[in-house]
């Protein structure tokens, strides 16, 4: 079954954050950490000691970043660490300070993310992905659970409890809440479910199969993949699953929609003589257009990234591979070995499916540079994350 994409806290919920000075210079060093996306930038990171060391660390080797020792670094990042966090950067090349703040309240480690978020958009110009959440498949024996977590494995929280198969979360986009397929009626049905009161609606239980959930970038539909006409088909409705409209009439099986950033079009994978390709649809219904992927084989489970410019999906050549394309089609490229990969906000890291030690596991994929950090955190046997957007 596709991927796709109590309660949690979002943001910082009660953090204070106290700003002292702040500067930004346009300068030599800046231009140069962000011409060449593909470049991990070099900064040195001293002061902090404990959990909030090893956060920020961790955050910001995801986010791009090479540790190095103060004297060969572009940035450094200075500070400590007590019950508060106090943070300094600098350009060591310009000698421009870039970020002065100081952080309370919340956990060490709540501290610890917002800095690096605040380093990487003092850098790359970009908001950071440090504070962000996933949901995913955790399996335990013959049943499986939807979890919710932070981007980096801490604070899991199982969103169901249904003992039997759950799969294919996928978050509704700026809300609270996941849509995932559970047989906990004893068939496939697609449900909702809001992380705030607990809430769970039926969205699809139709006859057959009701799976491969995708939500509409406005929150307002959704995408599914339905067997209730015999085949499993492309169908999109509204997010309680009114309005149902029919997008594909095939005899071969269509799986694994997602959808463009402007939710005009809605990339998903077909058949066509036993082959699977990469195809979209207009969201509103049309005819459906092969997308090229040339280099690769068997693609299946995209996701197109927010900013609209590629999509990542799987390739099976012998092994899953993770790779992308532009979202207009063309030469694909081969990235890493894995699968379910799913896009963060910040259109540059991918969370991904990787199997190791006999096991699935979460890992965190740095696209230009293709550098993979593996999820720390013991979760079991994981697999199908959603980057929450």
């Amino acid at each position: 079954m596709k991927t796709r994409r109590t309660w949690l806290k979002w943001g910082m919920l009660g953090m204070l954050i106290t700003a002292t000075s702040l500067t930004r210079a346009e300068d030599l060093g800046d231009i140069n950490a962000t011409a060449d996306p593909s470049r991990l930038v070099p900064i040195s990171v001293a002061g902090y000691t404990g959990e909030v060391d090893k956060t920020l660390r961790f955050d910001l080797e995801v986010a791009g970043f090479r540790l190095v020792s103060a004297e060969t670094a572009q940035y450094n990042l200075n500070g400590k660490n007590n019950s508060d966090v106090e943070a300094r950067l600098t350009d060591r090349i310009s000698k421009a300070s870039l970020l002065g703040k100081q952080y309370s309240g919340g956990s060490p480690r709540t501290q610890a993310h917002a800095l690096a978020d605040d380093v990487v958009m003092a850098i790359h110009k970009t908001p950071g992905i440090a504070r962000t959440k996933i949901a995913y498949k955790g399996e335990s024996g013959a049943h499986s659970e939807i979890f919710v977590a932070d981007y980096d494995g801490f604070n899991p929280v199982a969103l169901t409890k249904d003992n039997t198969i759950c799969a294919a979360p996928t978050w509704v986009p700026g809300r609270r809440m996941v849509l995932y397929t559970s047989y906990r009626s004893g068939y496939p049905d697609i449900y909702s479910h809001d992380l705030s009161s607990g809430e769970r609606r039926a969205v699809a239980r139709y006859p057959g199969l009701n799976s491969s959930a995708s939500v509409s970038p406005d929150g307002r539909r959704v995408a599914m993949i339905l067997s209730k006409g015999g085949s499993p088909d492309l169908y999109v409705s509204d997010i309680d699953g009114s309005n149902l409209l029919q997008l594909t009439k095939t005899r071969e099986d269509e799986s694994s929609p997602c959808w463009s950033p402007d939710g005009s079009t809605i990339c998903f994978v077909g058949r066509v003589n036993e082959r699977r390709a990469l195809y979209t649809v207009p969201s509103g219904g049309g005819t459906m257009t092969r997308l090229r992927t040339d280099g690769t084989l068997n693609p299946t489970e995209p996701d197109w990234s927010p900013d609209g410019k590629t999509i990542v999906f799987t390739s099976q050549m012998g092994g899953f591979s993770i790779c992308t394309v532009p979202s207009k089609g063309g030469t694909a490229e081969v990235l890493v070995a894995g699968e379910d990969p799913s896009w963060a906000p910040n259109s540059r890291t991918v969370i991904f499916t990787k199997r190791a030690r006999n096991k699935r596991i979460l890992s965190l994929l740095d696209v230009p540079s293709k550098r993979v950090k593996d999820i720390a955190i013991n979760l079991g046997n994981c697999s199908q994350p959603s980057w929450a957007k």
